[in-house]
């Protein structure tokens, strides 16, 4: 497909605000019809969410306080990439400090960007399993409760509003397609990480 005539082009840059880890910056775009127009968005490092599968079919979840929105989210495992960090060793990072959970194997499902309006970010989505449980390596600032679900408890909560996370639903969607046999991912054994930070 020719995008050509979708594309704006940016032609000068301001930076907003800059943050330990979000920046946010106004560019002044030209529109494929040669006028000009202004684009406020907030620049993301990137980041990895994790589908940990038990062994008894249910999957490892966390429960935790998100102050923008002032509620308890239940959510899968997830965390910003570190600068030039492997998603892959981000994931396995991540799910090992807020769950405590190391996997054998790994399978990369895809990529989504959460919010293309106003945000460079993209999280990248990984499969976990062969999971063996251990501590919690979480940061002075964390607070996570670890839970667990069966997928048929996890859809019933996307559909009544107990999980809302954007990545969760679309990690559910994910895990009722591989379930089904509709959508197929390519494991990988990986040793993973030995701590956290």
């Amino acid at each position: 497909m020719d995008d050509a005539h979708l594309r704006e082009e940016g032609t000068a840059s301001e930076l907003l605000f800059k943050g330990n880890f979000l920046h946010a910056r106004r560019d002044t775009v030209r529109l494929p019809d040669g006028k000009s127009a202004t684009r406020e968005y907030i620049v993301h490092p990137g980041a990895v969410v994790v589908v940990p599968l038990l062994d008894d079919g249910r999957v490892a979840m966390v429960r935790q306080y998100r102050y923008p929105i002032e509620r308890v989210m239940t959510e899968f495992p997830a965390g910003k990439l570190d600068e030039g960090e492997d998603p892959l060793y981000c994931g396995q990072r991540e799910l090992l400090e807020e769950t405590g959970y190391s996997a054998r194997e790994w399978a990369h499902a895809g990529a989504m960007h959460l919010a293309v309006a106003y945000s460079t970010e993209i999280i990248h989505i990984y499969f976990a399993r062969g999971l063996t449980k251990g501590e919690q390596q979480l940061d002075h600032e964390e607070f996570v409760e670890v839970c667990t679900a069966t997928p048929s408890q996890l859809q019933a909560w996307c559909r009544d509003g107990t999980v809302t996370d954007a990545k969760t639903l679309t990690c559910t969607l994910w895990l009722h397609n591989v379930m089904s046999g509709a959508w197929t991912l390519a494991w990988k054994q990986h040793a993973g990480v030995a701590g956290g930070r």
